[in-house]
């Protein structure tokens, strides 16, 4: 079996493949090539934490992938010094049922998680996008600026935190790291974040929303990756009603995403009003952004196909580069 550490994952699974994955898994997903149960979850009462299961099996032109991520989510990990999320993944050959490879899962999840908004950004923002509006800065919103740099020339960054302490930390650890531009700025307000942004990232575990919709300019295109709990709301309802909605998987987004259920749930727009999958979207079985006014939305709340197809990717790197170890299993 082969271990990889989280730097190792990190060296074996570069954003733009990462994102080139992710397109392919939707695509997976939307056209039923894929199996991917619900993630089945496990509350720990005693801590407030979350242990969550998901397994997946891809047919895809890649190859087969099997394999299932086991994601724990512990608010109380940080003042132990730990990180909040602890996941591992799990890569099976797919013909023998054979353990292949323990991958670190919480520097996984943060690449794939990236990539799945990096490759919404490719497929619906404006080509010219330039000002990026970053809310969260923990190791998601590290890839998703990653991912938005990846496929868009982006001048600008804009991070609001509710720590300000820790944004202008993040800030100055991010300038000018790989396609990331130098100047990144630490928005006072979420105002001064969104009002000239062309691509805003939603990154947070916010019970309400992080900015005001009349802030949002025509034409921008969110990414919301936060709000994985029916309770959690990152964007506002507002503009949902006048964005074309995407996301990763129906059945999961209206069963987990705040975001759609909650005013859903009000009664300000019904389950028809989501555009489709954005694997429908890769498959050419909808249309993407129609106008340069238009608003686009994308929302993700991380399905195991991700998790495999992102696997498989980081073994075939680490088998060529030589990246990892092998034990006896």
């Amino acid at each position: 079996m082969l271990i990889l550490t989280a730097e190792d994952v990190r060296r074996a699974l570069p954003m733009n493949q990462a994102i080139d994955a992710m397109k392919k898994a939707y695509a997976s997903l939307s056209n039923g090539t894929a199996v991917v149960p619900l993630r089945t979850r496990l509350p720990i009462p005693d801590s407030e934490a979350l242990s969550l299961f998901m397994p997946a099996f891809v047919n895809s032109q890649a190859g087969n992938a099997l394999a299932i991520k086991v994601v724990s989510l512990f608010p109380s990990n940080p003042a132990r010094g730990l990180a909040f999320i602890q996941a591992a993944v799990l890569v099976l050959d797919p013909e023998t049922g054979r353990a292949l490879a323990l991958l670190e899962g919480s520097s996984l999840t943060a690449i794939r998680t990236g990539a799945a908004s990096g490759a919404a950004i490719d497929l619906l923002a404006r080509e010219e996008s330039k000002v990026l509006a970053v809310f969260g800065a923990g190791a998601q919103g590290r890839t998703q600026i990653e991912a938005a740099c990846t496929t868009r020339k982006i001048e600008t960054v804009y991070i609001f935190d509710s720590n300000p302490e820790k944004a202008g930390s993040f800030a100055k650890a991010m300038r000018g790291q790989g396609p990331i531009p130098e100047d990144i700025r630490v928005a006072s307000n979420a105002q001064e974040a969104v009002e000239t942004a062309d691509i805003i990232c939603a990154a947070t575990t916010s019970k309400k929303p992080v900015f005001d919709d009349k802030y949002v300019k025509p034409g921008t295109h969110i990414s919301a990756v936060g709000s994985y709990t029916p309770e959690m709301q990152e964007v506002p309802a507002e503009i949902l009603q006048r964005a074309k909605i995407f996301v990763d998987s129906r059945a999961a987004s209206l069963e987990e995403a705040g975001d759609l259920i909650q005013p859903i749930h009000t009664g300000l727009f019904d389950e028809s009003h989501i555009h489709g999958e954005l694997g429908e979207l890769v498959l050419g079985k909808i249309s993407g952004r129609q106008s340069q006014e238009e608003i686009t939305y994308f929302k993700s709340v991380g399905i195991a196909v991700q998790d495999a197809m992102a696997a498989q990717v980081a073994l075939k790197n680490a088998h060529r580069l030589n990246i990892g170890t092998e034990v006896d299993f």
